[in-house]
């Protein structure tokens, strides 16, 4: 049995959907209900009514849900006293943030940073949208950096997690380009001659994001799936190889595009804005990240 059954079927039991619990574990529906089968086989009893819509639990699964919900308070709670005794004492603080915020966004970020806070320690520690919420929820950052679209919630607790916004950014398409300088290949492509896309894996933040991107657009393009990875830097590999063409954050990917590395694979109407935000958890009181959100929320507000 692993805990991250536990997880989802308690998340079951609250959303009351297989497709909403799916997409708030950031699994596929088809992956999710496996993952519940698996939890009943283990405990060796039904645990969802599946005929009644909305599903509801059996007697089985509501008294499963109980000792689930305390062992797992209690698990996390051990697991958040043995991690604050790991923290950076003084002015430090702790960031979970997605790996390509953390390699492209968060260096200059603490730069900046410095300049109005001394000797400011910073762990950051980078991981998918999933994770980095759990990080947040579980009380073992101070800090979680994520993109949002108002399509792709977070499903965090407005009343619990403060969030401001620190940046914009473009998830937009690019290729190598040919010896013209021209894109080697050009959005929308042709039935004839399919584009070979470097892609995500649909469960991952800019899976996701691509499929609203696509799901909006006036045309459909002709693409063939080459390869796939759920890392930014991997497509941004196979991108500057000449395998395809790929939607990459523009953050990531702007010396390239100064340098002709890489050029546009399609006009405006193929990029999606995304907002860059910070949460907290705002029953965090301590005096420096108190400090720390008065001035990032100067800065934000002076920003806009």
């Amino acid at each position: 049995m692993e805990i991250k059954w536990i997880e989802d079927f308690i998340a079951l039991a609250q959303y009351q959907s297989f497709s909403r619990a799916a997409e708030f574990r950031n699994v596929t529906q088809s992956g999710f209900s496996r993952r519940i089968q698996s939890l009943e086989q283990w405990v060796g009893a039904d645990l969802i009514n599946r005929s009644s819509f909305p599903p509801t639990l059996t007697p089985a699964g509501q008294l499963f849900r109980e000792a689930a919900e305390d062992i797992l308070e209690k698990l996390f709670d051990t697991r958040a006293i043995i991690r604050t005794d790991q923290r950076i004492g003084g002015k430090g603080v702790q960031i979970a943030a997605g790996h390509t915020i953390a390699l492209n966004f968060l260096p200059g970020w603490l730069r900046a940073l410095s300049t109005h806070f001394d000797e400011v320690r910073a762990r950051v520690i980078p991981g998918n949208v999933h994770d980095s919420i759990l990080m947040l929820v579980n009380g073992n950052c101070e800090l979680m950096f994520a993109y949002h679209h108002p399509e792709l919630p977070l499903h965090l607790d407005p009343t619990r997690y403060e969030y401001l916004t620190v940046g914009v950014d473009t998830f937009m398409p690019v290729c190598k380009p040919n010896q013209r300088s021209a894109p080697a290949f050009r959005l929308p492509g042709t039935n004839d001659r399919p584009l070979p896309l470097i892609s995500y894996t649909e469960t991952s933040y800019f899976g996701r994001c691509l499929a609203v991107l696509l799901a909006h657009a006036d045309t459909t393009p002709a693409l063939r799936l080459h390869y796939e990875s759920d890392m930014a830097e991997v497509v941004k590999k196979l991108v500057l190889e000449g395998e395809g063409v790929a939607w990459l954050p523009r953050s990531s990917i702007r010396a390239e595009l100064e340098a002709g590395e890489l050029v546009p694979a399609g006009t405006a109407e193929w990029q999606l804005e995304v907002q860059l935000r910070v949460y907290r958890d705002a029953s965090n009181h301590s005096e420096f990240l108190e400090s720390l959100w008065r001035h990032l929320r100067a800065a934000s507000e002076a920003a806009g």
